[in-house]
């Protein structure tokens, strides 16, 4: 290492003034490093330095160290950054690592000799001006985007929640509470953790709702963000817990998951970043990964969308004009979701324009999933999450001039402690860990004993979670339709307000809400009454002419007193044809498959 009698008070970087590559870099790093090294070309500053040639100085960057010790190329890279918040441990792997200082000096004099390629290279991955990335826009703008979704996520369930778990329910709260206490005991807390403990009466549920509902609108309008994401994350949590199979949905694991690691991104915000993208990635990866791996042939073939759009819980009104498109339209678009779910996740690894380039392709693949079916919040989640592959500069080049004045005008930059940088730091590892253990046994890898444990103590927390919608299409679309009668001769049917029933009836929207009995109304058809052991309690609420579940309903044809007999068929749906809807308007045609669940009464 040469050294130089010219003394210094700060490190000074200089490069070639005449390399467009070199003036592209060293205006990222001084953004890094701030204040703290000086940058200048050779041209203006070389004659300092006698002890540098000219051609050293064209060959590469030098660093000058104030105790005049002078590096070169890739050390010299490696010394700037180490001035960068975050950046030294480059600087650790290159003299302590062995090798690494050998590869590092190879790729850069690699990229020396080919300088011009590598600036338009630069230029393609990154952008021109490119600086530091920052997402203090980014952040504010998901958190005020996960105020919505909880919002939605709440009400939707407020609603619903009396006819579901309230006392005179599907599946009564305090009974389930009371099997947890009989069956667990104390251990039950931690398996099924949530404040119904405290009280699982019908004002106890209707307050966690409401009280969420409040939350989210502190979230939305930037009031106690971080007491409001805890608070939220934790009713949430209850909610899912207590709802029993009527919040089991992947959306409802994704939204905990995502909630937990927006509290994160409130206390550090490039930690937060970083496990919002590592959960998207798991997110679509695994969505096309299921697929391939399950085995079904429509996924193989490329025929899945022929049937999906037609098959699926609740679709909406464009399904069946997308239903009836071309066949190869069908196939291109099934190989399409493959491509976006199997492949361009690995974008989101890549620089900044080639992530983009996957966050465009997942946008627009959750914009056709959201028209085309009825998924409550989980669209807009995902797009939400979407948001993190971009940074402010991005941002702000798709803004109004005004949106983002006021969005910077309420944006605060997030200066963690360092013990909470340290605590957000273990939690985001173990996270990292417990996903990492999940995706190998995803893919049939065996998990040792300590890693086993540590995911089944975690789990409870719902705060990593495996995704992965239609693994296996359904080809056909079972339903099932309720009906009444006074003396089991007349038969009188119960109307859903989403799920196919009348014939004649479009497709409805339902969107941002979930209509959670008519969503396991699609589950139970793909089984049967044994199988689905909350069906029975469905149809005796109906025999008691309960109000919180008739009130769920789209008709109910015994609005003055209960039917003395219920009973449940199983019909096969199916789009009409062009045709078929030209010639009697019907949006559907159904043929009848057999008894689902018997007649019954109370008696």
């Amino acid at each position: 290492m040469q050294t130089t009698n010219t003394g210094r008070r700060e490190p000074l970087l200089i490069y070639d003034g005449d390399c467009s590559f070199c003036i592209y870099w060293v205006n990222y790093w001084r953004g890094l490093t701030g204040d703290r090294v000086t940058y200048a070309p050779y041209q203006e500053v070389g004659a300092q330095y006698p002890e540098i040639s000219v051609a050293d100085f064209q060959r590469a960057v030098q660093y000058v160290a104030p105790d005049g010790k002078i590096a070169s190329a890739a050390e010299a890279a490696l010394l700037t950054l180490s001035h960068a918040s975050g950046k030294s441990f480059w600087l650790m792997l290159y003299r302590r690592v062995p090798g690494f200082a050998e590869i590092a000096e190879s790729l850069y004099a690699f990229v020396a000799a080919h300088r011009s390629a590598s600036y338009r290279t630069s230029l393609w991955l990154w952008g021109r001006d490119y600086e530091p990335p920052r997402f203090d826009l980014i952040s504010w703008l998901f958190l005020r985007a996960m105020g919505v979704i909880y919002l939605a996520a709440f009400v939707s369930f407020g609603l619903q929640a009396p006819g579901l778990i309230g006392r005179r329910g599907i599946l009564p709260l305090a009974e389930f509470v009371d099997a947890i206490r009989s069956h667990l005991g104390s251990a039950g807390y931690w398996q099924f953790p949530m404040v119904f403990y405290l009280g699982h009466s019908d004002f106890a549920i209707q307050a966690a709702c409401w009280v969420g509902a409040a939350l989210s609108l502190l979230l939305i309008f930037n009031v106690l963000p971080r007491l409001s994401l805890f608070f939220l994350y934790v009713l949430y949590l209850s909610l899912f817990y207590a709802g029993q199979i009527f919040m089991g949905f992947q959306w409802d694991l994704l939204l905990l998951e995502t909630g937990f690691l927006a509290f994160l991104l409130s206390m550090a915000t490039k930690p937060g970043i970083w496990l919002l993208r590592w959960l998207l990635f798991r997110l679509m990866f695994l969505s096309g990964a299921v697929k391939l791996l399950s085995g079904d042939p429509t996924w193989a073939n490329l025929s899945a969308l022929s049937y999906y759009f037609q098959t699926e819980p609740l679709p909406t009104p464009l399904a069946w004009y997308v239903h009836h498109l071309p066949q190869a339209v069908l196939i291109a678009l099934t190989a399409a979701t493959l491509m976006i779910e199997v492949g361009l996740p690995f974008l989101i690894l890549c620089p900044r324009r080639v992530r983009f380039v996957a966050a465009f392709a997942f946008l627009l693949l959750q914009l056709v999933i959201l028209l085309t079916g009825n998924y409550a919040f989980f669209n807009l989640l995902t797009m939400a999450l979407c948001l993190v592959l971009f940074d402010d500069a991005a941002l702000r080049k798709v803004l109004p001039d005004s949106m983002t004045r006021f969005v910077k005008s309420h944006v605060r930059a997030i200066e963690p402690w360092k013990i909470v940088s340290y605590a957000v730091g273990a939690v985001g590892m173990l996270i990292v860990f417990v996903s990492l253990v999940q995706l190998h046994a995803e893919f049939g890898g065996d998990v040792s004993a300590p890693s086993a444990w540590i995911v089944a103590k975690t789990a409870p927390l719902r705060i990593v979670n495996t995704y992965g919608l239609f693994a296996v299409m359904t080809t056909t679309l079972p339903e099932i339709i309720v009906e009444g009668s006074d003396d089991g001769v007349q038969w009188r049917e119960y109307g859903f307000k989403y799920k196919p029933g009348d014939v004649m009836r479009r497709p409805r929207w339902n969107f941002p809400h979930q209509p959670r009995l008519d969503w396991q109304m699609w589950f139970a058809a793909l089984g049967n009454a044994s199988e689905n052991q909350w069906f029975s309690m469905f149809l005796q609420r109906l025999l008691e002419n309960s109000p919180d579940v008739t009130a769920m309903l789209g008709i109910n044809p015994f609005p003055d007193k209960p039917p003395v007999y219920v009973r449940a068929l199983l019909y096969d749906y199916r789009y009409s044809s062009a045709a078929e809807k030209r010639a009697t308007g019907a949006w559907w045609v159904r043929q009848p498959e057999g008894i689902y669940y018997p007649v019954t009464s109370l008696r």
